[in-house]
């Protein structure tokens, strides 16, 4: 069904009109009547790994040869002369990874007559179901950490009187060999209280300051280097470009640290490889803020990957999937990162593990 020619004219536009585009946080795509790339905004490059140069007046079936449903979509909105949804088209192209995108598709108007070009608003899906997972993990970790403070709190105070109970008591035994058992005590109650210690660490005030992220990354290395010697490899995949951060440097060292080792334990028995890489990345959501630039730091390692069973759990104090480890390196990374603004994400498969944080980052000078 055809628009009447009122609603054609509330929905004509001037070409100049588009640079408005370039606010919108959605990806935006505006073809002409030839399914040729008219303009697109800066959320859209991001979405194609390609700059608008490479873009612009490229016909979609070439941009997009295993992806028909964009140009079927396009065509109908020109022939049909309306707008409407179009949900979990693929976009088959030269990207890493499969994406899909919900699509508003609305025909406009430069004048009287046929649609002269077609806008094209995208929604990665991907993205938005991470976006939430992401609100979700945030929730969770502030309500998992508040829980597990208030309880280290509660058990600090009885293990003090435990330990004094347990010298007190030695101190009457006439016997060496009881004397064992109250040193079992004591050693017990001296490593509950270096765990109680540790779950709440993340607590205290920011020490904010401009810092270089690659010499804290470097300084992080040079510890778990230290650590496990030629038993593991450690790569760098470093920005040259990127500027100085604001962050509390003594955190940041602690909250990569955990996950560095997190990845060394997973590498060490294969002698594998660790690659810590950086990047800058546009358009990007923490929590519910959207930010115009976020500094992203990978922690790649190449170990057998994170048990799928641990996938929705791994951020929770005293979870993990090591006999010999405490469950409170990635929570305490995940606090102290949030702390200051940013996220901590993965993704795991047999053979590569992705660790991601992400942290504000101020304009690009």
């Amino acid at each position: 069904m055809h628009q009447n020619s009122a609603m054609k004219r509330d929905q004509s536009i001037e070409l100049g009109d588009i640079d408005l585009l370039s606010v919108m946080a959605t990806s935006v795509l505006v073809v002409n009547s030839a399914l040729r790339v008219v303009t697109l905004n800066a959320s859209a490059q991001t979405l194609f790994a390609l700059s608008e140069s490479k873009l612009k007046g490229r016909c979609l079936r070439d941009l997009f040869p295993q992806g028909l449903a964009l140009e079927k979509a396009a065509r109908r909105a020109l022939s049909e002369e309306r707008s409407f949804m179009e949900r979990g088209i693929y976009l088959g192209m030269h990207l890493s990874e499969k994406v899909f995108v919900d699509c508003n598709v609305m025909p406009l108007w430069l004048e009287e007559g046929s649609p002269a070009i077609v806008l094209i608003e995208m929604t990665n899906v991907a993205r938005h179901r991470n976006i939430q997972r992401d609100g979700q993990m945030l929730t969770q970790n502030y309500a998992a950490s508040a829980f597990i403070q208030g309880l280290a709190h509660e058990i600090k105070n009885p293990l003090g009187g435990i330990r004094g109970a347990a010298q007190l008591l030695e101190r009457e035994l006439t016997s060496k060999s009881l004397a064992e058992y109250t040193q079992v005590i004591i050693g017990e109650t001296d490593r509950l209280r270096l765990l109680v210690d540790r779950m709440l660490e993340p607590a205290g005030q920011l020490d904010i300051e401009e810092i270089n992220i690659h010499e804290v990354l470097e300084h992080v290395r040079l510890i778990v280097d230290s650590e496990h010697g030629t038993q593991i490899s450690i790569l760098d995949d470093y920005d040259p470009s990127l500027p100085p951060i604001k962050a509390d440097r003594d955190k940041l060292i602690q909250a990569l640290l955990n996950i560095v080792r997190n990845a060394a334990q997973a590498v060490v028995s294969a002698r594998g490889n660790i690659t810590l890489k950086t990047r800058v990345q546009r358009k990007f959501t923490i929590g519910a803020k959207l930010h115009r630039l976020v500094l992203v730091i990978q922690i790649i390692d190449n170990g057998p990957g994170i048990d799928p069973e641990l996938g929705t759990s791994i951020f929770y104090p005293l979870v993990t999937g090591r006999p010999e480890g405490t469950g409170l390196g990635l929570p305490t990374a995940q606090s102290l990162i949030q702390r200051q603004g940013g996220l901590v994400g993965f993704e795991s498969e047999v053979g590569k593990t992705v660790f991601s944080v992400w942290l504000p980052l101020g304009e690009l000078k």
